[in-house]
């Protein structure tokens, strides 16, 4: 189930960003940022208390802190997605939203078998492989760095979802979605950007919002019925649907490298649910 949950999250952050890089190639990416997670969690907050539960102050405190990388990572990869190719810096986000749950997951007791410590190590050649940067354009090198800074924090934001117990519910999750608005504008205006939105090319990235609580949710779920060095790896690999919507609707061009990445990737995925 978790390997389920975890996939259902790698794809949801995928086309959740592909959108995301869409919509701020039109208008701000931090206002697009702020639609999104101000729209993900109206409807997160919905469910909680739909689903219910009995969070503790332990799991609130995560959930916001969750927030905190959450939108910080979802405002820089928003904003290389509108400067450089999306096929370059969704992968490079990959890396440290994997990498970061799977240093904490080890450190603190997951000791998965040896076979899904295959997938886990395949999982990151392939990552590189789809990440590859082979030119020289200033758009991309800038989009390695919004890559980098994206990575950062949504592999915060894995780890603190991490920490959220079994029966907290959904209500933590409301809180990461509300904190995350304020991590983007506080940001935003560190940088001196815009951030409030006021057209309706911004006004658009509503339409994120069920894909990042599905995304979230989903990730959430996961990391309480499986380990988190695992879980996180998987749900990292969104990058592939985001490669793949471009390639199709952008007509970016899929590399021999990025391709074998793809191959590479779904074989570390076998392997993980193998295990």
């Amino acid at each position: 189930m978790a390997i389920v949950l975890s996939l259902v999250s790698a794809l949801a952050y995928g086309v959740s960003d592909f959108l995301g890089g869409i919509f701020a190639k039109r208008v701000s990416p931090w206002q697009v940022a702020v639609v999104g997670q101000t729209s993900s969690g109206v409807l997160s907050l919905v469910a909680a208390v739909v689903v219910g539960g009995s969070p503790t102050t332990h799991d609130l405190v995560f959930g916001a802190l969750a927030g905190l990388g959450g939108g910080f990572g979802a405002a820089f990869l928003y904003r290389g997605l509108s400067t450089a190719r999306m096929g370059v810096v969704a992968p490079i986000s990959a890396i440290g939203t994997a990498l970061i749950p799977v240093a904490v997951g080890v450190a603190t007791g997951d000791r998965p078998s040896t076979t899904v410590v295959a997938g886990i190590v395949l999982a990151f050649p392939a990552i590189a492989l789809i990440s590859r940067v082979v030119d020289d354009d200033p758009s991309h090198r800038g989009g390695v760095l919004d890559g980098v800074l994206a990575g950062g924090g949504f592999g915060l934001l894995f780890v603190f979802l991490g920490q959220i117990g079994d029966d907290a519910g959904l209500m933590p999750l409301a809180f990461s979605q509300i904190t995350s608005i304020a991590s983007v504008v506080v940001t935003a205006t560190v940088l001196r950007q815009a951030w409030l939105p006021r057209s309706r090319a911004a006004w658009s990235a509503v339409v994120m919002g069920p894909l990042g609580a599905t995304a979230q949710g989903a990730f959430l779920y996961a990391s309480q019925h499986g380990l988190l060095s695992v879980v996180s790896v998987i749900s990292s690999l969104y990058p592939a649907s985001t490669v793949l919507l471009a390639a199709v609707v952008l007509r970016e061009k899929i590399l021999r490298w990025q391709a074998a990445g793809l191959i590479t990737a779904a074989l570390a995925v076998a392997l993980v649910a193998a295990g």
